[in-house]
């Protein structure tokens, strides 16, 4: 088991936003919470990285207890997020976007980046520009390279396609599913699009205001009535 997380709650004053979740991830698995805004999604994914004060009775990632450890050893042990709305550096170029997600810059970093601009080509042509003169499109693919130039076993994406065009939607989700499916890279994926998530994803998790409702195949959640009539619009 990758990640294994039991009875986390994260609380906001006296609103308590996550009730006693339990969930886990395999290494190579591809998988997705998925909800309603505001249904405390994000809430788990900053928690993982511990970027949100959370309690939880275990949060073990690769057989070691996490919850103690700041956000950058946690990085260092092999966890990246991609954030919602990509908050990549506006002033900084996109190659020095880049230098600063490698955190502690590998050895093979230059081979790193040039893999990722096969993976992202609008990124090698952009490679001298502002991060804030890409399209938001762009700016999502540099997030998405920023966070895997420094070759995570772990994932998290956060509501990637929040603000994007449909089209670009499907091509960032493409992208991720190529990732897990030829790279092997292990991702934890929280969205609102629930139809494109299930499509991608070995398993996943319905979270309803803050609390897990459904669990299971992504198949099964598909083509369950349940998650259909609230989710899939059918």
């Amino acid at each position: 088991m990758l990640l294994e997380i039991r009875e986390l709650t994260v609380r906001y004053g006296d609103v308590q936003a996550v009730h006693n979740v339990n969930l886990s991830v395999e290494r190579g698995e591809l998988v997705s919470i998925i909800g309603a805004n505001g249904a405390g999604k994000t809430s788990i994914l900053r928690s993982v990285m511990g970027l949100q004060t959370s309690t939880a009775e275990a949060m073990n990632y690769n057989g070691e207890d996490i919850r103690s450890l700041p956000p950058h050893i946690r990085a260092k042990k092999g966890l990246r997020i991609v954030p919602e709305r990509a908050r990549i550096f506006p002033d900084l170029t996109v190659s020095e976007n880049l230098r600063m997600g490698a955190y502690q810059q590998p050895a093979n970093f230059r081979e790193r980046v040039e893999a990722l601009y096969t993976l992202f080509p609008i990124l090698a042509e952009r490679s001298t520009q502002l991060g804030s003169t890409l399209s938001g499109g762009e700016q999502q693919q540099l997030a998405i390279a920023r966070a895997l130039v420094s070759q995570p076993e772990l994932l998290l994406v956060d509501e990637v396609s929040m603000g994007l065009m449909p089209k670009l939607v499907t091509e960032v989700f493409s992208v991720l599913q190529s990732l897990n499916r030829d790279s092997g890279l292990t991702i934890l994926l929280v969205e609102q699009s629930a139809l494109l998530s299930l499509e991608i994803s070995h398993r996943a998790y319905v979270l309803e205001t803050g609390e897990i409702r459904l669990e299971g195949s992504a198949q099964d959640l598909r083509n369950d009535r349940r998650v259909q009539e609230a989710y899939l619009g059918m």
